[in-house]
Protein backbone atom coordinates (compact mmCIF):
# COMPACT_ATOMS: atom_id res chain seq x y z
CA UNK A 1 0.00 0.00 0.00
CA UNK A 2 2.80 2.35 0.88
CA UNK A 3 4.11 1.93 -2.73
CA UNK A 4 1.00 2.59 -4.29
CA UNK A 5 1.01 5.67 -2.01
CA UNK A 6 4.26 6.98 -3.00
CA UNK A 7 3.49 6.25 -6.87
CA UNK A 8 0.14 8.63 -6.55
CA UNK A 9 2.09 10.74 -4.68
CA UNK A 10 5.05 10.73 -7.28
CA UNK A 11 2.74 10.90 -9.82
CA UNK A 12 0.85 14.07 -8.27
CA UNK A 13 4.27 15.87 -8.32
CA UNK A 14 5.03 15.12 -11.91
CA UNK A 15 1.69 16.49 -13.29
CA UNK A 16 2.45 19.60 -11.15
CA UNK A 17 5.57 19.95 -12.42
CA UNK A 18 4.20 19.39 -16.27
CA UNK A 19 1.77 21.95 -15.67
CA UNK A 20 4.57 24.68 -14.56
CA UNK A 21 6.64 23.69 -16.97
CA UNK A 22 3.68 24.38 -19.54
CA UNK A 23 1.69 27.16 -18.81
CA UNK A 24 4.88 29.24 -16.64
CA UNK A 25 7.65 28.83 -18.56
CA UNK A 26 8.79 28.53 -22.21
CA UNK A 27 10.26 25.45 -21.71
CA UNK A 28 7.10 23.67 -23.88
CA UNK A 29 7.62 25.85 -26.84
CA UNK A 30 11.23 26.08 -27.57
CA UNK A 31 12.28 24.75 -30.50
CA UNK A 32 9.31 25.13 -32.14
CA UNK A 33 9.35 27.15 -35.33
CA UNK A 34 7.08 29.33 -37.22
CA UNK A 35 6.75 28.07 -41.26
CA UNK A 36 7.41 30.61 -44.02
CA UNK A 37 4.11 31.16 -45.81
CA UNK A 38 2.07 29.09 -43.81
CA UNK A 39 -1.23 29.18 -45.76
CA UNK A 40 0.09 27.79 -49.03
CA UNK A 41 1.34 25.18 -47.25
CA UNK A 42 -1.81 24.12 -45.13
CA UNK A 43 -3.67 24.42 -48.18
CA UNK A 44 -1.47 22.14 -50.17
CA UNK A 45 -1.70 19.74 -47.16
CA UNK A 46 -5.81 19.97 -46.98
CA UNK A 47 -5.66 19.16 -50.75
CA UNK A 48 -5.23 15.52 -50.38
CA UNK A 49 -1.35 15.86 -51.07
CA UNK A 50 -0.24 14.73 -47.81
CA UNK A 51 -3.24 11.73 -46.65
CA UNK A 52 -6.06 11.12 -45.92
CA UNK A 53 -5.65 9.59 -42.45
CA UNK A 54 -3.10 11.04 -39.78
CA UNK A 55 0.44 9.45 -39.94
CA UNK A 56 4.07 10.19 -39.18
CA UNK A 57 5.41 10.48 -42.42
CA UNK A 58 9.30 11.01 -43.45
CA UNK A 59 10.79 12.57 -46.81
CA UNK A 60 11.48 11.96 -48.94
CA UNK A 61 10.21 8.44 -49.03
CA UNK A 62 12.15 5.67 -50.27
CA UNK A 63 11.30 2.09 -49.67
CA UNK A 64 12.67 0.31 -46.38
CA UNK A 65 13.02 -3.02 -47.93
CA UNK A 66 14.85 -1.82 -51.29
CA UNK A 67 18.20 -2.92 -51.20
CA UNK A 68 19.63 0.34 -52.76
CA UNK A 69 17.21 2.38 -50.46
CA UNK A 70 20.10 4.46 -48.73
CA UNK A 71 21.69 5.45 -51.98
CA UNK A 72 18.50 6.63 -53.14
CA UNK A 73 17.30 8.48 -50.04
CA UNK A 74 20.87 10.08 -50.43
CA UNK A 75 19.95 11.23 -54.12
CA UNK A 76 17.17 12.75 -53.11
CA UNK A 77 18.42 14.61 -50.39
CA UNK A 78 20.61 16.35 -52.49
CA UNK A 79 17.72 18.11 -54.30
CA UNK A 80 14.92 17.95 -51.75
CA UNK A 81 13.94 18.99 -48.80
CA UNK A 82 14.19 16.05 -45.95
CA UNK A 83 12.55 15.72 -42.64
CA UNK A 84 9.27 14.52 -40.51
CA UNK A 85 5.48 15.79 -40.74
CA UNK A 86 3.18 14.69 -37.83
CA UNK A 87 -0.39 14.88 -39.37
CA UNK A 88 -3.53 14.86 -38.90
CA UNK A 89 -6.01 15.82 -41.84
CA UNK A 90 -9.18 18.56 -41.33
CA UNK A 91 -11.41 17.10 -38.67
CA UNK A 92 -8.87 14.77 -36.66
CA UNK A 93 -7.50 17.46 -34.63
CA UNK A 94 -7.01 17.00 -30.76
CA UNK A 95 -9.58 19.12 -30.37
CA UNK A 96 -10.07 21.88 -27.38
CA UNK A 97 -10.99 19.84 -24.91
CA UNK A 98 -7.39 18.53 -23.29
CA UNK A 99 -9.12 16.37 -20.32
CA UNK A 100 -8.78 12.95 -22.32
CA UNK A 101 -4.92 13.63 -22.71
CA UNK A 102 -4.74 14.84 -19.38
CA UNK A 103 -6.05 11.45 -18.32
CA UNK A 104 -3.56 9.76 -20.41
CA UNK A 105 -0.40 11.70 -19.30
CA UNK A 106 -0.95 11.56 -15.87
CA UNK A 107 -2.04 7.88 -15.61
CA UNK A 108 1.63 7.72 -18.09
CA UNK A 109 3.14 9.67 -14.84
CA UNK A 110 1.11 7.46 -12.37
CA UNK A 111 3.44 4.08 -14.23
CA UNK A 112 6.43 5.63 -14.38
CA UNK A 113 6.29 6.45 -10.63
CA UNK A 114 4.76 3.12 -9.62
CA UNK A 115 7.85 1.69 -10.78
CA UNK A 116 10.40 4.00 -9.43
CA UNK A 117 8.97 3.48 -6.07
CA UNK A 118 8.32 0.07 -6.41
CA UNK A 119 12.75 -0.36 -6.75
CA UNK A 120 13.26 2.49 -4.16
CA UNK A 121 11.16 0.21 -1.74
CA UNK A 122 13.48 -2.71 -2.25
CA UNK A 123 16.43 -0.33 -1.18
CA UNK A 124 17.85 0.28 1.92
CA UNK A 125 19.02 3.83 1.55
CA UNK A 126 18.34 7.84 2.81
CA UNK A 127 15.82 9.89 1.97
CA UNK A 128 18.50 11.83 -0.30
CA UNK A 129 19.45 8.52 -1.99
CA UNK A 130 15.71 7.35 -2.98
CA UNK A 131 15.16 10.82 -4.64
CA UNK A 132 18.26 10.34 -6.40
CA UNK A 133 17.68 7.01 -7.52
CA UNK A 134 14.59 8.21 -8.41
CA UNK A 135 15.92 11.15 -10.61
CA UNK A 136 18.42 8.61 -11.98
CA UNK A 137 15.98 6.55 -13.27
CA UNK A 138 14.45 9.75 -14.79
CA UNK A 139 17.46 10.94 -16.21
CA UNK A 140 17.36 7.74 -18.07
CA UNK A 141 14.17 7.76 -19.59
CA UNK A 142 14.51 11.47 -20.35
CA UNK A 143 17.61 10.36 -22.81
CA UNK A 144 16.37 7.56 -24.02
CA UNK A 145 14.23 8.79 -26.81
CA UNK A 146 14.91 12.65 -26.71
CA UNK A 147 18.64 12.19 -27.69
CA UNK A 148 17.72 9.47 -29.78
CA UNK A 149 15.29 11.72 -32.04
CA UNK A 150 17.71 14.70 -31.82
CA UNK A 151 20.29 12.30 -33.34
CA UNK A 152 18.36 10.01 -36.07
CA UNK A 153 15.77 12.56 -36.89
CA UNK A 154 17.56 16.20 -36.38
CA UNK A 155 15.43 17.76 -33.43
CA UNK A 156 16.42 20.78 -33.11
CA UNK A 157 18.94 20.56 -29.97
CA UNK A 158 17.32 23.40 -27.85
CA UNK A 159 14.03 21.12 -28.36
CA UNK A 160 15.88 18.35 -27.14
CA UNK A 161 17.37 19.99 -24.02
CA UNK A 162 14.01 21.60 -22.78
CA UNK A 163 12.45 18.10 -22.99
CA UNK A 164 15.81 16.50 -21.14
CA UNK A 165 14.98 19.43 -18.38
CA UNK A 166 11.25 19.10 -17.99
CA UNK A 167 11.57 15.46 -17.86
CA UNK A 168 14.67 15.03 -15.03
CA UNK A 169 12.74 18.04 -13.28
CA UNK A 170 9.68 16.35 -13.16
CA UNK A 171 11.79 12.87 -11.79
CA UNK A 172 13.42 14.75 -9.11
CA UNK A 173 10.14 16.01 -7.79
CA UNK A 174 8.38 12.51 -7.88
CA UNK A 175 11.78 11.47 -6.38
CA UNK A 176 11.32 13.78 -3.45
CA UNK A 177 7.66 12.84 -3.08
CA UNK A 178 8.42 9.35 -3.36
CA UNK A 179 10.71 9.32 -0.98
CA UNK A 180 8.71 11.30 1.51
CA UNK A 181 5.89 8.80 2.04
CA UNK A 182 8.39 5.53 1.73
CA UNK A 183 10.40 7.60 4.52
CA UNK A 184 13.44 5.32 6.26
CA UNK A 185 11.61 2.09 6.41
CA UNK A 186 14.60 -0.71 5.25
CA UNK A 187 14.23 -2.88 2.23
Amino acid sequence: MRILLAALAGAIAMFIWSAIAHMATPLATIGFSHMKNEPAVLQAMTSENVAAKPGLFIFPWTDPHDPKMMDKYAALAKTHPTGMLLYRPVGQDLGIDMTPMLLKEFIKQFVQALIAAWIVSMIATSFIGRTGIVTAIGVSTAIATNVSYWNWYGFPFDYTAAQLIMEIVGAFAAGLAISAVLGRKTA
